[in-house]
């Protein structure tokens, strides 16, 4: 009798264990889908900073006290704004004081380029991208290179942006051809 009552309660456990993992399987992370998703994201909010659209551009990311962006200058220094209010005054505030002058319509760099992109997801809600870019000047003479660094996060089911990290080499312009 106790062999039976043994074999009966694993035979219970080894189906909820089963189910257990039926469930984990069903949840797990499609990363192609997921990817195209995420660079949707990115590629949508690199193209409205460069078209001056602060409506877009703000749509992509996180506002949330831990949201961050960091970029080079062309002068060799650093800028840094950790919280969505500091990423709004200083980007937003640049985005809507330098809007594209008519005769400038369309993008400062009408044409960006990834290469070398890496993710590694965190779970279901979070993935970490880096990546090369080569972004061509507005008359699409040369590119500037540069290393980006993403952190996303999915609110709501849709991915936004936490942190932008964006280092710009200024020095060497790079020939369309090369790219």
């Amino acid at each position: 009798m106790q062999t039976r009552i043994l074999f009966l309660t694993l035979l219970a456990g080894s189906q909820f264990l089963c189910q257990s993992c039926t469930l984990s399987s069903q949840s797990k992370l499609d990363e192609e889908q997921e990817k195209i998703a995420i660079m949707k994201v990115i590629e949508d909010e690199t193209e409205c900073f460069f078209r001056r659209d602060y409506d877009c551009w703000q749509n992509q990311f996180t506002h949330t006290d831990y949201s961050y962006q960091a970029w080079s200058n062309s002068d060799g220094t650093f800028d840094a704004s950790v919280g969505w209010p500091a990423i709004e005054k200083n980007l937003g505030k640049y985005i809507k004081e330098n809007p594209a002058e008519p005769e400038e319509a369309g993008s400062s760099h009408p044409v960006v380029k990834r290469k070398n992109i890496k993710v590694k997801f965190y779970g279901n809600e979070a993935a970490h991208l880096t990546w090369d870019q080569f972004n061509s000047d507005r008359n699409q003479n040369y590119y500037l290179q540069s290393k980006e660094v993403r952190l996303m996060e999915k609110q709501d089911g849709q991915w936004k942006i936490v942190n932008v990290s964006a280092f710009w080499n200024y020095k060497n312009k790079i020939p369309l051809a090369d790219i």
